[in-house]
């Protein structure tokens, strides 16, 4: 069918089993078409074809709250709710979002793009239906990863407490981003080859009901049975002991399995778990034999074979750069240890794995515990390395604070992702990290100009031994440029100057110090001398380089791909009000306080006003407004 015709999803009430099952092929095909040309998270969509369509079949959406955990296996949610006429611009400037996005559609009831919020949302939802007295129905969609995460355990423990109608559908593929991990993962495949345990317990309750006078003591009994026949198919029944009826396993494309399962929980008081269990990546081959997490989100691809088109650049990713000179210290540095949330192709830890299989740790979707955990490797001497990205780590802030950096702890924050990301928009622009922790007590924090001098910084934190320190570097791949073969260590606080100027200058650091320098040369061009500060420690700051530049008097930007709001250029005014110096001559260029949407970064870098040929405007308004001024004063 066409799908981009669908404009609601109550037509699906209407189908028989073939035309579901056309209508899943069609989406399929839809999907890997799509995405092949803008790419996005592709293997968890491919896996959840029947079970949205079922979901969708079976309630009524927008009244009944389909919530989708994450929310980057939405995409089949979003086709069904009429927005396949959209696809083309999917995680596009000024497109359809990745996820869901409530000025979308009626449809998408809960906005998310971090994991574990389902349940909790779920949990308000549910009351305020209650309070109001209304009855439909709330329905989180989880996977196996996000239930490893804190805030969804936190979630299931009130839920199954307060015994809330409400049907969890716990979509089972074991794999979130990278293949599972931890015990939780282990009870979820005990109860993957489980399946017989509803049966039989179905098959007792008949008998148990076709003995004459069954009361009392016998009826105890036979519940002390079904408890043991429970223990015996069931290992550990978690959910079940958390006040869940649960259901399954169910396979998550038999239509008639889902169906029936959906209409079962429909009846039951209080919270369901219904565990569905799906292929990742189905019906695509490349998709379904990954096993690390290479088809969760992708660049464009070539349908027929599944290669992915990428950008030819001989620089290496700057999370590999980082990963890598970490793995080669830790040859000679038995202290360093590496830690990650779930993120071990990211931040390109599989070699690092391969070879320290002893002191690499993937905790699995759980933040806080992997920033506690470095904490504790920490008091024990040893140099944890917690690889984590800039919009992951904003939920480990009570851990950086309360943990690492209140205890002094000698942990190495590798930040990545820092600044904006692009495609995945406003849930994962790495722009608020600066300004949530450089208040913190004790934290250093710092980035680099380049791909070089981020292996010193890389040198420098590891032997950094007077607490916590912070490296930031962004997505994508550095410039090119030599690498030193002899790593060295670069004193803390300090700044350099990349080129002298003696009208204007420009204070930065990172992603923006092209965009400096370019903007520099075309106003040499003009006759205005631009001197370029490379701001590497946003703290400690360079107070002699900054005060130096203060008393000249000089205007100058600070530029920063980050939040203004308690930023980098924050941090320079409040030096100079505290040093009683004049602020007259300081701008900062910066992220506005709003969330940025998604698109190319350098689209929005663009809208944004972060451009070389912006900063010569601002630059040349500013040195203007100096040789004013002073022809004023004569």
């Amino acid at each position: 069918m066409d799908l981009t015709e669908i404009t609601s999803p109550s037509f699906l009430k209407n189908l028989d089993r073939e035309q579901l099952l056309e209508l899943a092929e069609d989406i399929r095909k839809f999907l890997i078409e799509k995405c092949s040309v803008t790419g996005g998270h592709i293997g968890p969509n491919l896996g959840v074809v029947e079970l949205t369509i079922a979901l969708h079949r079976c309630f009524d959406s927008p009244n009944d709250k389909i919530i989708w955990d994450v929310g980057h296996q939405s995409y089949v949610h979003k086709i069904l709710t009429g927005r396949a006429c959209q696809f083309d611009s999917i995680r596009q400037y000024k497109g359809l979002c990745g996820f869901p996005k409530m000025n979308e559609s009626e449809h998408d009831v809960w906005e998310t793009g971090h994991s574990s919020t389902s349940l909790s949302a779920a949990m308000g939802m549910a009351a305020a239906r209650d309070i109001k007295g209304e009855s439909n129905y709330v329905l989180p969609v989880i996977g196996d990863g996000a239930l490893t995460g804190g805030m969804a355990l936190e979630a299931l423990n009130h839920i199954g407490h307060e015994k809330t109608n409400m049907i969890v559908i716990l979509n089972d593929n074991e794999m979130s981003i990278a293949p599972n991990v931890g015990a939780l993962h282990t009870v979820l495949g005990k109860l993957r080859t489980a399946g017989k345990y509803n049966t039989a317990k179905d098959e007792l309750e008949y008998i148990l009901k076709r003995i004459p006078a069954i009361g009392g003591k016998v009826a105890a009994a036979a519940e002390r049975v079904k408890d043991s026949l429970k223990y015996l198919l069931v290992t550990g029944v978690f959910f079940e002991e958390l006040g869940f009826t649960y259901l399954g396993p169910v396979d998550g494309h038999d239509f008639t399995e889902l169906e029936r399962n959906f209409q079962y929980a429909k009846k039951t008081e209080g919270p369901v778990l219904l565990h569905v269990i799906t292929k990742k990546g189905k019906g695509y081959l490349p998709a379904e034999h990954d096993k690390i997490g290479t088809w969760h989100g992708t660049g464009p691809y070539k349908i027929e074979t599944g290669d992915f088109v990428k950008s030819v650049s001989k620089a290496p990713s700057w999370s590999g750069l980082v990963a890598e000179t970490v793995r080669t210290l830790a040859r000679e540095d038995r202290r360093i240890a590496a830690i990650t949330p779930a993120m071990p192709v990211g931040s390109k830890l599989e070699s690092f794995a391969a070879e320290f299989p002893d002191r690499f740790f993937d905790v699995g979707i759980a933040e806080q515990h992997a920033a506690t955990m470095a904490a504790g490797l920490a008091t024990q001497g040893m140099k944890p390395f917690l690889a984590i990205y800039s919009t992951f780590l904003q939920r480990a802030y009570d851990q950086v604070l309360h943990d690492i950096s209140r205890q002094n702890l000698n942990v190495f924050i590798g930040i990545d992702r820092a600044g904006l990301v692009g495609a995945d928009g406003e849930t994962h622009q790495g722009v608020f990290d600066i300004a949530f922790l450089r208040h913190l007590p004790n934290l250093v924090i710092m980035m680099p100009k380049d791909e070089n001098e981020g292996q010193h910084m890389v040198k420098t934190a590891i032997e950094y031994n007077a607490g916590p320190i912070a490296l930031r570097y962004p997505r994508g791949n550095g410039l090119g440029v030599p690498l030193d073969t002899e790593l060295q260590t670069i004193p803390i606080g300090t700044w350099e100057v990349l080129r002298e100027g003696s009208d204007v200058a420009v204070v930065t650091f990172g992603t923006t110090i092209p965009m400096a320098l370019q903007a520099a040369e075309k106003l040499k061009t003009k006759g205005i001398s631009v001197k370029v500060i490379n701001a590497r420690f946003i703290k400690p700051m360079d107070t002699a380089m900054l005060s130096e530049l203060l008393s000249t008097g000089m205007p100058f930007i600070t530029l920063e791909e980050a939040v203004l709001a308690g930023g980098f250029g924050s941090a320079v005014l409040e030096y100079a009000n505290d040093h009683h110096y004049s602020t007259n001559q300081i701008k900062r260029m910066g992220i506005p306080d709003r969330f940025i949407e998604h698109g190319s970064v350098d689209e929005l870098m663009t809208e944004l006003g972060l451009t070389a040929d912006h900063l010569v405007d601002e630059l040349e308004e500013m040195f203007y407004d100096q040789v004013s001024e002073r022809e004023r004063l004569g």
